[in-house]
């Protein structure tokens, strides 16, 4: 069975979620052109925004394989990111609707 991390991307403070929405579409046609191959251990992406702290925040379950190249090319396109904990890890059965979108590659 698959692993899942939960990766969870932040705005930057005083971001609005439409700014933050956008930032994200430009990220991931990026990574998705550049590389697809890690793109494809992208599972799925939270239905909804949240914010905590002043910051907008969306999460997406990673298979455990593509997190450390997408968490260096967050980091290298200037998008936000909490810490990924590698011990807390989800099977694709919690990653489920109305909570998340399965993403199709």
């Amino acid at each position: 069975m698959d692993d899942f991390a939960c990766v969870t991307l932040t705005g930057r403070p005083g971001e609005s979620e439409a700014e933050f929405k956008g930032r994200l579409v430009a990220f991931w046609s990026h990574y998705l052109r550049t590389r697809p191959d890690d793109y494809e251990g992208v599972y799925a992406e939270a239905t909804a925004f949240e914010a905590a702290g002043g910051v907008v925040r969306r999460q997406y379950m990673v298979g455990v394989a593509a997190v450390a190249p997408l968490v260096a090319e967050l980091a290298a396109r200037g998008v936000g990111c909490d810490p990924v904990d590698a011990a807390d890890l989800y099977s694709k059965y919690e990653a489920t609707s109305p909570d998340w979108f399965q993403i199709e590659h």
